[in-house]
């Protein structure tokens, strides 16, 4: 009993700065301090949640932009996490690769919306390949250093018992480079879902942000409020349960090295 209201208290004390800022959102709402048009209360903010809910208005556009977010992640993970090990295991891999790395990493991705947008349309393609541009530079390096940072020992012990390349990358590489796989994911995460939900304010083509800017149109604010809202809690949300992951996949390592 003594462990679960412990962590029901340190969950309060996280909550402390959200509740205080939920507070001050409230009083200045309720006190005239701010236009409603401007700030809505609050308690108007998430009462939206049912008329939203009647009209289908939440499950489904969150619903497309969650698919556009993961299918993006999904395949940036995917590439980056080979192209990343390709550049530690070939050299010729990483001289190709490092300049366009360089290159695409900083460079703004939302600048290549209307490229995209003409390329893939504005359905669901062009949205997914975007996020997946955005994220894949993330995923490369986290996979490239994960991969620099296996002991050379273990992989020279196994090449001399004769196992394959496979079986070096496979055994050796991924597992021991998966704490760096697994913060790399972390990073992109949170930015796979503001690529979706931006590209979907600029270019339309349904999900929460086209619904933000259909009622920012029609000085909906309250409804507006409630879209951010519900990008913020879809990103706490992932983001609690991408550490919970962790700590189930490689918690152990982490409590041994705190040890």
């Amino acid at each position: 009993m003594t462990r679960p209201i412990g962590r029901l208290i340190e969950a309060a004390r996280r909550l402390e700065s959200l509740l205080v800022v939920a507070l001050a959102w409230e009083l200045a709402g309720r006190l005239a301090l701010v236009r409603p048009i401007f700030l809505p209360p609050l308690s108007r903010v998430i009462a939206q949640i049912v008329p939203l809910a009647r009209d289908d208005a939440i499950l489904e556009p969150l619903a497309a932009s969650l698919f556009r977010a993961f299918a993006g992640l999904a395949l940036a993970v995917s590439l980056g996490t080979l192209v990343g090990i390709a550049m530690t295991r070939r050299r010729w891999v990483r001289f190709l690769c490092d300049p366009l790395v360089a290159i695409g990493f900083p460079a703004p991705k939302i600048a290549f919306v209307p490229v995209f947008i003409l390329w893939f349309g504005i359905d669901d393609l062009s949205k997914a390949l975007l996020v997946a541009f955005s994220c894949v530079f993330p995923a490369i390096l986290s996979a490239q250093h994960g991969a620099a940072s296996v002991n050379p020992k273990l992989i020279w012990s196994a090449q001399a018992m004769g196992t394959s390349e496979r079986g070096i990358l496979w055994r050796i590489i991924v597992p021991a480079a998966l704490p760096h796989l697994l913060s790399g994911l972390r990073v992109s995460l949170p930015l796979a879902l503001i690529t979706a939900f931006t590209a979907e304010m600029v270019a339309g083509g349904g999900g929460i942000g086209a619904a933000l800017m259909f009622a920012q149109r029609f000085f909906e604010t309250p409804t507006v409020f409630f879209y951010i809202l519900l990008m913020l809690t879809s990103g706490l949300v992932l983001d609690r349960l991408l550490l919970a992951l962790r700590r189930r996949l490689i918690g152990w390592a982490e409590e041994t090295l705190a040890d």
